[in-house]
C-alpha cells in the first residue's frame, strides 16, 4: 500500500518521537523509509554545509531508529523551503506516503497545525500521515512513544463527495491488510438542513445509511474484521472530532477536500478543523487533481 514512505524531520525530540512511532506502517506494506530534513534557506544561507555536518550525528541517530524498526531506512538532508522541498523529494524519490510529526495539544485544548505541516499537506500529490504526539512525561525517554498503529480503529468520515471515494480506496486498502475495525461516520451538516430541510432529514438519513451500508459491505468483502456505521446530525467538524476524542481510534482517514472544495481554505474547512483538532494519527488523502 505505502510501500516507501518520507518521514520528515526537524532533528527535534517531537521529530524523534514521530520516528519511534512507526514500527507499525510495517502492516501497511511499507519496507522503506526516507528520513529528510530541510534547512530553511531563508535562515541558514551560507552556513548550510556547516549545519548539515553538525546534523549528522542526529539524522543517523534518527535513520538507525527507522532500521531497527525493521525498515530499510536512509537519510538525506536537503536545502530550500521545507514546505515545497518535502514534496518535491517524496514525488522525486517516489514516495507513496509523507509522514509529518506534530507535538501535542495546547494548554486551551487546542491543537496548533505548525506552518511546514500546513504547507505540506497544502501542496502534496501523495497521502500525508500526520501524526499527533502527546506531551513528554517528567520521566518518558525520547522513544516512549505513542505507536501509530493504523489496523486498530479505523475511522472514516465521509461526505460521500468524490474525493471522499478516493480517500475511501485507501480505506480499503487498509481494510485488505487486516483491519480489526472500521467505522464510518456521516453528518448530516445541520447547519444546511435545519432552516429549509428539517422536514426531509428522516430522507436524507435513510439515503445516506443505504450509501454507508454500500461502504461497509466493500470493506467486509475486502477482509474488513467488522465495520460500525454512525450517523449524527449538527457540525461536520464538530462531530467528527468529538467522535475521535471518545479514545477508541487509532487512525482517521479524510479526504483534503470535500463538497465546498473551491469555496474553502487550502484543506477544505472539515478536515483543516479535524488535522488541527484530532489526538490521533490523521491520513489526509488529496484530491485526484
Amino acid at each position: 500500500m505505502f510501500s516507501k514512505m518520507l518521514v520528515a524531520t526537524d532533528l527535534s525530540e517531537t521529530s524523534e518521537r514521530a520516528v519511534c512511532a512507526l514500527g507499525n506502517l510495517k502492516h501497511l506494506g511499507t519496507r522503506e523509509a526516507v528520513l529528510l530534513h530541510v534547512f530553511n534557506i531563508r535562515d541558514v544561507g551560507a552556513l548550510a554545509d556547516h549545519l548539515m555536518e553538525l546534523a549528522r550525528p542526529s539524522i543517523e541517530r534518527q535513520r538507525k531508529t527507522l532500521e531497527d524498526l525493521g525498515y530499510i531506512a536512509t537519510a538525506k538532508m536537503a536545502l530550500g523551503l521545507p514546505q515545497i522541498e518535502i514534496n518535491r523529494q517524496a514525488d522525486e524519490l517516489d514516495c507513496s506516503l509523507i509522514v509529518v510529526g506534530e507535538p501535542g495539544s495546547t494548554l486551551t485544548g487546542e491543537i496548533l497545525l505548525g506552518g511546514v505541516a500546513s504547507g505540506v499537506i497544502h501542496n502534496a500529490t501523495k497521502p500525508v500521515l500526520l501524526l499527533r504526539l502527546k506531551r513528554r512525561e517528567k520521566n518518558e525517554a525520547p522513544c516512549d512513544a505513542y505507536p501509530c498503529d493504523p489496523l486498530e480503529h479505523v475511522l472514516f468520515p465521509t461526505d460521500f463527495s468524490d474525493n471522499a471515494e478516493h480517500a475511501f480506496a485507501y480505506v480499503k486498502k487498509i481494510a485488505s491488510c487486516g483491519a480489526k475495525r472500521v467505522t464510518l461516520l456521516h453528518v448530516q451538516d445541520q447547519a444546511r438542513i435545519e432552516r429549509h430541510l428539517k422536514n426531509r432529514l428522516e430522507e436524507f438519513n435513510r439515503i445516506d445509511t443505504d450509501r454507508l451500508e454500500r461502504l461497509r459491505k466493500d470493506l467486509m468483502d475486502a477482509g474488513a474484521a467488522g465495520v460500525d456505521l454512525e450517523l449524527r446530525y449538527g457540525s461536520p467538524k464538530k462531530e467528527i472530532v468529538e467522535r475521535i476524542r471518545k479514545g477508541d481510534i487509532s487512525l482517521t482517514v479524510m479526504g483534503s477536500q470535500g463538497r465546498g472544495f473551491l469555496g474553502e481554505m487550502f484543506l477544505g474547512s472539515v478536515s483543516h478543523a479535524v488535522a488541527r483538532r484530532s489526538t490521533v494519527p490523521v491520513l489526509l488523502v488529496p484530491a485526484v487533481r
